[in-house]
This record gives structure tokens, C-alpha cells and sequence, in this order.
């Protein structure tokens, strides 16, 4: 099926079957995705390496297509299941971390002073529009229709990494120069942003606007107006994050840590390290200091009683095998000892804690210790780069 796109190439024909099963065999060994949706992505991969390599002069002219084909193969997988590990949340915000760095220095806000937070706003709004820039392309270089949307976790991997890739793809220029796609698109978007534009939020809460209204400002309300709509699928998801939020206060509050909390508040506000420095009066090592005992506290909270809501926000619940592929929950029931094993199985019975004591023949905080080590060895395997079976390989 894919052997008609490479008559330019036929020197790796006979091995892309060789290719798609293996990025099969990885996908379904290092995901809980379906067997049709596997073969899906695998086949989308395949042909993208096929493609790069009909298309590259230099692959060509190399005279080892079939390694690089299995090469750029191997990468897209990694990349695909990095996305995948993360899951949809975390994937989507290490991948807006990501592009974020790439583009803040080239984002500057018009005839106003660059603050922090002025850069934020319009990185934002500039990665919105490059986010649907990305899926017509990967919609156009997959040949898929022009309504499709990932849906699945590892579709939304899939086009998370080919986001990532599209974004840092090196487009010629005069003078054998060369530079980023993204770091072109934010450029041209810095050049086109208008003077500041006031919006009357309850204006555009009730949708009105008037004929007297000029095109710019009726515009910027309209767009506004669908962000605030845009947003309310999302407040179950903001729901749990506050609850998770609000927990975690508490419970520093309880272990008198009022530093770790304005640590976490100013975290929580993506402000860099020299400004956390700045704000609390705190030298880089009395900082570092601060972000370690906080991340004691943090492992402490989201493996103790909070353990289910924390899990769940991360969509690592039990019902999703602590955020586990079939072979990282493998190796967890590998590394259990016996009682351990019998104590996950009485959890996913959703059975309580004096009744699991009562099986094991234990206390209650017995039980509570042993699970409390379980969520530590899911939490290291799940973060364990080689657990999930990816090959190495390099770009």
C-alpha cells in the first residue's frame, strides 16, 4: 500500500513492511491503545519516513537510505511515546512549554513596554493559531480529511510530536540562510499585532455590539466572546485542578510550611526562577533549598490519603493502570512482592482500607505504607525512559 510512493526510492521498498511492524510491535507494547489505532499511526509514520526519504537529496545521495529510514523511524516512535508517557495534560503543557522557549524573545508586544507578562498573552494567542496551523498540515501531509481531530491519547501524541517537529523544520532563505518555521510565524505575528484594544468583558459575555462599532473593536470582542465559550468544557478539568490545588494548601498549611506555599503560589504563575529569587528575597541556593523541600512535601501529599485525587487529575488513576502501558504495568507486578501484588488487586476492587487490612491480615496503616511504595515504583516506572520500550535512536 505505501510501495507505490517509492519509485524514486526503491532501495528501501522492501523494507517498510519491516518498518511499520516494527513501529507496530512498539506501539503495542508500550501503549494501551486499540489494534486499529495502532496500525493507524504506524502506518501515518511510515509514511513520513517514506516520504522525507523520497524527497531528501542528501538521504539520497548518503547511499544508506535503509538506515536512515529505520533511523528517522525509531525517532518519530520516541518522540510519539515521550508524548504518550506524559499523557494529554502534561504532553500538551511540556509541548507549550517547549515551543513558548523556542519563540518568547521573538514575540514583543507593539509599542508597549516587553514585560513578562505581556509576552505571555501574546505567546499564547500566537501558539492557538500555530496549533491549527499544525493540524492542516498534518491533516495535508497524512492525507486525512479536513475534519479530523485526534482523539485518542495516542493520536493526540502522534500530533503532538509531528506539532513539535513541523514547528522546528529549517526553511531556506536568501544568502544560504535558514531558520525555524515557528520562529518565522511568531516573527510575522509580532509585525501584525494592532495598537491595544479595550473590550468590555460584559459586552462580550452578552455577545451585543452595535453598528457604531468600529471593525477592529467588534472584531476583538467576537473573539473574545468565542475564547470565554471556548472555555467552558474545560471547567470540570479547571474543577479538579483547583480541588487538587486547594488539598495541597491545606496540607502544607497544616505542616506550617508557609514558605513552600508561596513557593507553589508563585509556581503556579510560571514565573522564572530569578523571579521567584527576587519576590521572596531568597538567593539561587536558599531558592533551590526551597524547590527541594517543596518537592518533599509534593511526593508526600500526592502518594498519601490525597493519592486518588492527584492520580486522577494526572489521568493516572487506577481505572487507567496508574497511567501505566500494558508493559511498565508488567514490570510493576514484576518488582511487587506478594502482598503487594494482593494489595493492587484488592485497590482495583475498589474495596476500603480496613477490609484490604482485613484480607492481608495487617493494620490499616500497614496497608497505607504498602500502597504508599506501589505509587512510588508506578510513579518511577512511569517516568523510567527506558520502561516503555522505546529504542534509542538519534536525529
Amino acid at each position: 500500500m505505501i510501495c507505490t510512493t517509492l519509485e524514486t526510492v526503491g532501495e528501501i521498498c522492501q523494507s517498510v513492511d519491516a518498518i511499520f511492524q516494527l513501529l507496530l510491535n512498539e506501539l503495542k507494547q508500550a501503549t494501551t491503545a486499540s489494534e486499529r489505532n495502532c496500525r493507524e499511526v504506524a502506518d501515518r509514520l511510515t509514511q513520513e519516513v517514506v516520504r522525507i526519504c523520497s524527497e531528501s537529496k542528501r538521504i539520497q545521495a548518503s547511499g544508506e537510505i535503509q538506515t536512515w529510514a529505520t533511523t528517522l523511524a525509531k525517532h518519530r516512535l520516541q518522540q510519539c511515546l515521550a508524548y504518550y508517557r506524559l499523557g494529554s495534560r502534561r504532553g500538551r503543557a511540556e509541548l507549550h512549554s517547549n515551543l513558548s522557549a523556542v519563540i518568547y524573545r521573538y514575540i514583543t508586544p507593539p509599542q508597549t513596554q516587553s514585560s513578562y507578562q505581556a509576552r505571555l498573552v501574546l505567546i499564547e494567542d500566537f501558539l492557538q493559531g500555530f496549533y491549527m496551523e499544525a493540524l492542516n498540515a498534518f491533516r495535508r501531509e497524512s492525507q486525512l480529511g479536513s475534519n479530523y481531530t485526534p482523539r485518542s491519547t495516542l493520536e493526540l501524541s502522534e500530533y503532538m510530536a509531528f506539532t513539535e517537529r513541523y514547528g522546528k523544520r529549517r526553511i531556506p532563505l536568501p544568502g544560504h540562510r535558514n531558520q525555524q518555521l515557528i520562529i518565522l510565524r511568531a516573527q510575522t505575528f509580532s509585525q501584525q499585532q494592532p495598537i491595544e484594544t479595550l473590550v468590555d468583558l460584559e459586552q462580550a459575555a452578552e455577545g451585543s455590539m452595535s453598528e457604531s462599532e468600529n471593525p477592529w473593536n467588534m472584531a476583538s470582542i467576537q473573539q473574545v466572546r468565542e475564547q470565554m465559550v471556548a472555555q467552558e468544557p474545560e471547567l470540570a478539568e479547571d474543577t479538579l485542578r483547583q480541588s487538587v490545588i486547594k488539598e495541597l494548601v491545606a496540607y502544607l498549611e497544616e505542616r506550617k510550611q508557609t514558605d513552600c506555599i508561596d513557593y507553589f503560589t508563585l509556581r503556579l504563575q510560571d514565573l522564572p526562577a530569578n523571579e521567584i529569587e527576587a519576590i521572596l528575597g531568597l538567593t539561587p541556593r536558599q531558592r533551590d533549598y526551597l524547590q527541594q523541600r517543596f518537592k518533599y512535601h509534593l511526593i508526600r501529599f500526592s502518594f498519601s490519603h490525597h493519592w486518588e485525587l492527584v492520580h486522577q487529575w494526572l489521568e493516572a488513576d487506577l481505572e487507567r493502570n496508574l497511567g501505566l502501558s500494558n508493559r511498565q504495568w508488567q514490570t510493576l507486578h514484576q518488582r511487587a512482592t506478594a502482598t503487594q501484588a494482593k494489595l493492587l488487586d484488592l485497590k482495583q476492587q475498589k474495596l476500603p482500607e480496613t477490609t484490604i487490612a482485613q484480607r492481608l491480615g495487617c493494620t490499616v496503616n500497614q496497608v497505607q505504607k504498602q500502597w504508599f511504595k506501589l505509587l512510588e515504583q508506578a510513579w518511577e516506572i512511569r517516568n523510567d525512559q527506558d520502561s516503555g520500550g522505546t529504542p534509542s535512536a538519534d536525529e
